[in-house]
């Protein structure tokens, strides 16, 4: 069954929109490609360390923009605060999509909300392991700095919508519908990510080439995997007390993915719905796992045996270097990756639980993304398009006043129909990217 509904757009009622873009990676590239095609913003400025890098990504965005002349190229230090706070007045920016590494969630956060403007991220503030028991209890989890300055986001009237991207993102928006129109109770929500992407060197040959960037992956792949629990939240004092850790690559599971994709064995991953689910939507137990295949397991495992998965800096010949920004460096770009990719990838939530009608019910909400049709509609590959499309899809229902809100909040926060119809809906009024509905066998 095909979701989406009618495929509304939102009133075309918008407020004057400025978006700052921080990041010009595969990301944040797409994200201005997809922009390029909306019309709800005023200006969107694509800032990056690298200005060069910025103004290629505003080119290719103005080459397609059907109002003409929004798109502007400027340099940041995504680490200095005051830098961000400082492009933000300057451009009048009034909504700012954070696009680079989590290593820098905070100090765009604080820089944002320094400024005065509304924030969105797709990765939230990093984690910190349990210093003595890491696969049994969390330490600092993802996002807890960003969800203490809940009431001074909320106390100055601004947003600052967090975990916005595909995973955590379209996966939330999902636990919401579910919530909301499918299920009367819900056992687990399970988010289960797969793909079954190639990417070919130069003499045919697969090689090895994250989709994404290396850093993120590395660090919520090596980092304790977290799962929360009912059971336990009840058996102890709340919320808080409810999320546990094991240890990585926790509880392989081959998990049957929708054509063309099929079967992929799935581990335990930390990840950000994990710790944002809970907060909105009433659900037993919260799971995360991610198709990784034996390869990608068996080089993380490599690179953490060797020290190469480390962030602090090490003394090459005189030289600070970081082991892993050594590996990313690297690695493939992968915003370039695109032209030697073949497949697909798929983002989901299996929910499991008693539907409305009182019976048992499995559904798997997912949507697919094939990346020769994300090339050939954006230039753009599969995997960056898939994430990239939700904040614009956000930013768009923020600017309409169809969502709205105060403080830090996740898109569970949200009404999630018009958010789904705005995804699947029809061009030029939607996105054209239907997502999926597979009623499973309980059990």
């Amino acid at each position: 069954m095909k979701g989406g509904g009618r495929g509304a757009v939102p009133d075309e009622r918008w407020d004057v929109v400025r978006i700052l873009v921080v990041g010009s990676g595969g990301v944040g590239d797409a994200v201005a490609r997809i922009a390029a095609r909306r019309r709800f913003f005023e200006r969107l400025v694509v800032a990056d360390v690298d200005l060069a890098r910025a103004q290629r990504t505003v080119d290719a965005a103005n080459e397609h923009d059907v109002v003409g002349g929004r798109f502007v190229a400027a340099v940041v230090d995504a680490s200095d605060p005051s830098a961000v706070e400082a492009l933000v007045r300057e451009h009048g920016a009034t909504h700012v999509l954070n696009a680079v590494d989590p290593r820098f969630v905070m100090p765009i956060f604080e820089g944002v909300r320094a400024a005065g403007a509304d924030y969105l991220d797709m990765a939230m503030s990093l984690s910190r392991p349990h210093a003595e028991r890491p696969y049994e209890l969390p330490g600092v989890k993802l996002g807890d700095a960003q969800l203490a300055a809940h009431d001074d986001w909320a106390g100055n009237g601004r947003l600052a919508l967090v975990g916005i991207g595909v995973e955590p993102g379209l996966s939330d928006v999902f636990a919401r519908y579910a919530a909301d129109h499918l299920f009367e109770s819900i056992d687990e929500l399970g988010v289960r990510d797969g793909a079954n992407l190639v990417v070919r060197g130069d003499d045919g040959e697969p090689i090895f080439a994250p989709s994404f960037s290396i850093w993120t992956t590395i660090e919520e792949c090596l980092n304790p995997p977290v799962i929360w629990s009912a059971d336990r939240a009840e058996a102890g004092t709340g919320l808080e007390d409810g999320w546990f850790t094991v240890a990585p690559f926790h509880e392989p599971e081959v998990f049957r993915f929708p054509d063309p994709i099929g079967d992929v064995e799935c581990v335990h991953v930390e990840h950000e719905e994990v710790l944002l689910m809970p907060r909105w939507v009433d659900a037993r137990k919260v799971t995360f796992k991610y198709g990784l295949g034996e390869e990608f397991i068996g080089v993380l495992r490599t690179l953490h045996t060797l020290g190469l998965d480390r962030t602090d800096p090490v003394t090459v010949r005189g030289v600070q270097v970081s082991p892993r920004d050594v590996v990313a460096a690297c690695l493939p770009d992968p915003a370039t990756i695109g032209p030697r990719m073949s497949g697909a990838t798929c983002a989901g939530l299996l929910v499991t639980g008693t539907g409305k009608d009182g019976a048992p019910r499995e559904v798997y909400l997912h949507h697919v993304v094939d990346n020769a049709w994300s090339m050939a509609e954006y230039g753009a590959q599969c995997v960056v398009w898939q994430t990239a499309v939700n904040p614009v899809v956000a930013l768009e229902l923020l600017a309409s006043g169809v969502w709205s809100g105060k403080g830090v909040l996740g898109p569970e926060a949200f009404d999630a129909v018009p958010f789904l119809e705005l995804l699947a809906g029809p061009t030029p009024q939607g996105h054209g990217s239907p997502w999926g509905l597979e009623e499973r066998q309980v059990g």
